[in-house]
Order: C-alpha cells, then sequence, then structure tokens
C-alpha cells in the first residue's frame, strides 16, 4: 500500500510532465501571437483594455482611443495570456505539494522554488513586452525565458521521477565540452530570440549566401547595440537593413558552431548505449531545425514553418536536456562502480 510520500512523488511526477507539456504550448501559442502581429493586440496588461475578457469596440475605443481593438488579434493575446496563468499555477501548485517533501535529501526542492521565481519573472516580462511596445530586448529575454521554463520543468520531471525510485542524484562533476554546447545553445536561442525580436528573419534571401553574397554589406555595431532606447513602437522592427543583415548572419554562424558542438559530442560519446541514441536524437533535431531555418529563408518565412521552426527549438532544448540528464546518469552509476568495497 502506497504511504502519503509515495502518492504526493506519485501526482508530483504526472503535475510536471504535464508542465512541461504545457510550457511547450505555451511557448507556440506566444510564437504563434508574435508571428501574427497579435503581440499587442491588447494594448494594456494583465487586462485588455481594462478587462479580463476581450471588450466590444466601443468600449475599447474609450478605454485606449489610440489603439483600435482587432478582436482575432486581442483573443490571441489573451489566450496566451490565459495559458501563461495555468502554467503559473502549476507550479504554484507543484510547490505546495512538494514542500512536505523539502526536507527529503533526493527531493529537488530548490529546484522548485528556482521554477518559481522564474516563472513570476516571465510575467514581469509578459507584462513588459507590452507596456514598452515590443522592446527586442525584452522580447528576446521573454522567449528565452519560456524556454528555460521548460528545460527547468523537464529537468524537475527526471529529479522527481529519480526521487519516487529513491535514488539520489549526487554526482555534480562538470565537463567543458558538455558546458560549451551548452552555453552554445543558450547563445544560440538568444541569437534567434534577437532575429524574430527585431524582424531579421527575412533578411538574408537564399542559403547559404545571403543576398547573392558571402559577405554581404552589414552594420555589426547597430545590430548588437543592446542598450538602444524605447522607442514608441517595436512592431516590425525599427533596425535598418543592414543591422538586420548583421543579426541573420550572426545567427547563421552560432548555428554552425553550435552544430559542431554536438557532433563533438556525439563523436565523443558514440561508442555509449546509453548516450548514443539520445544524442543521436539531438544531432537529429539540430539538423531538423537547420533545414526548417533555410526552409523559411528560401520560401520567404510562412507562418506555418515559422512556427514549426519554434517547435523545432523546444525539441531541440528538451532533447540536449535529456541528453545531458543521461550523461549525468552514467556518471553517477560509474561513479558507484569504481567506488572500493
Amino acid at each position: 500500500m502506497q504511504t502519503a510520500m509515495e502518492k504526493r512523488l506519485k501526482w508530483l511526477d504526472y503535475l510536471t510532465l504535464a508542465g512541461v507539456l504545457l510550457t511547450a504550448c505555451v511557448i507556440l501559442l506566444g510564437a504563434w501571437t508574435r508571428l501574427v502581429d497579435a503581440g499587442l493586440g491588447c494594448p494594456d496588461w494583465p487586462g485588455c483594455y481594462g478587462r479580463l475578457l476581450v471588450p466590444d469596440s466601443e468600449h475599447a475605443v474609450l478605454k485606449h482611443p489610440d489603439a483600435p481593438l482587432e478582436p482575432a488579434k486581442a483573443w490571441m493575446e489573451m489566450i496566451h495570456r490565459y495559458m501563461a496563468t495555468l502554467l503559473g499555477a502549476l507550479v504554484v501548485l507543484i510547490v505546495l505539494l512538494g514542500r512536505a517533501l523539502r526536507r527529503l535529501e533526493d527531493y529537488p526542492w530548490q529546484l522548485s522554488l528556482t521554477l518559481l521565481g522564474i516563472i513570476a519573472l516571465q510575467g514581469a516580462f509578459g507584462a513588459f513586452t507590452v507596456t514598452l511596445k515590443l522592446w527586442p530586448q525584452v522580447v528576446t529575454l521573454h522567449l528565452l525565458g519560456g524556454i528555460g521554463v521548460l528545460m527547468l520543468f523537464l529537468w524537475l520531471y527526471l529529479r522527481v521521477r529519480r526521487s519516487r525510485q529513491q535514488k539520489p542524484l549526487r554526482n555534480r562533476a562538470g565537463n567543458a565540452l558538455w558546458a560549451l554546447a551548452a552555453l552554445l545553445l543558450v547563445l544560440q536561442l538568444a541569437l534567434g530570440g534577437w532575429v524574430t525580436s527585431n524582424y531579421a528573419g527575412l533578411a538574408c534571401q537564399g542559403v547559404p549566401t545571403c543576398n547573392a553574397q558571402w559577405w554581404p554589406p552589414m552594420d555589426f555595431s547597430e545590430a548588437l547595440h543592446l542598450t538602444q532606447t524605447v522607442g514608441p513602437n517595436y512592431l516590425h522592427g525599427q533596425l535598418h537593413a543592414k543591422a538586420r543583415t548583421a543579426i541573420q548572419v550572426i545567427h547563421r554562424f552560432g548555428a554552425l558552431l553550435l552544430g559542431l558542438a554536438l557532433m563533438a559530442l556525439f563523436l565523443r560519446y558514440r561508442r555509449s548505449a546509453s548516450l548514443r541514441g539520445v544524442l543521436g536524437l539531438t544531432l537529429g533535431a539540430y539538423l531538423a531545425q537547420a533545414a526548417l531555418g533555410a526552409a523559411n529563408v528560401l520560401m520567404w518565412l510562412p507562418l506555418w514553418l515559422a512556427l514549426l521552426h519554434t517547435a523545432g527549438a523546444i525539441l531541440l532544448s528538451a532533447s540536449f536536456c535529456l541528453a545531458w540528464w543521461s550523461w549525468r546518469q552514467l556518471n553517477e552509476e560509474n561513479s558507484v562502480i569504481k567506488q572500493p568495497r
């Protein structure tokens, strides 16, 4: 018969897995909201024209006469907010359920609190995205934070599942190659967010060249100007063509470096039965993501393909997280075997 602790862990197992799936849905909803230019469908936050539901046009005009109501875009923005609120409530529930287990050696209590803090920060970034009129710095951090929440949820799920098996994860050894690959992945995700928040997805025509040149005219200083002032509205971007081209080219070079790092990891552990499969999945996700990126440029960024590119980023991040977990597990097993009897 299950004890109260075992039942609680079982529920936490289910809830953290649900959190992974719900986070992926929220990220995709956010991407679609951005792609259909609905990021400012509601000019205020957390409501829409001061209401929790999208109001009629008469109320909208009275509340924000400078922001005409477009119902489809407003509903898209609000559905994204409702789903994000549900995700936040799920994190709170996980923290409340896990509080009774916080003194267990193998329960990831601190990780749960970290996830709660990141979710709260994501809510703040969601508000700033609207109030600062899609300022690229905030939009990029919001996108990066969404992927961060996904990976934290996935890691929490894996930790809770291991807690149910009563196998504490004690090995915290580092590895330069894994750390480099993780750093490059984070940078590439940030660059992807910078591309989309500055509307630089079509700055280059053609692959692998850019505008029929291997090194087109570019303005790197403006492209990487992270302290630009908050303008009146960043919908459709404010940077000139050479700056957007530079952003696109940097993103391409980042993808190349990430691919080399993932290939190095695969070759390093290709003889490991426990790592070969998951690293193969990660490398396959990377290749699919690279192909989707090229297809978006060649096909002039159709909405469905751009959304698939976001889904590819989710798959790549999740598979890398699983690969890192498998490597940690392998290290743990090897350290137990090597201990003197």
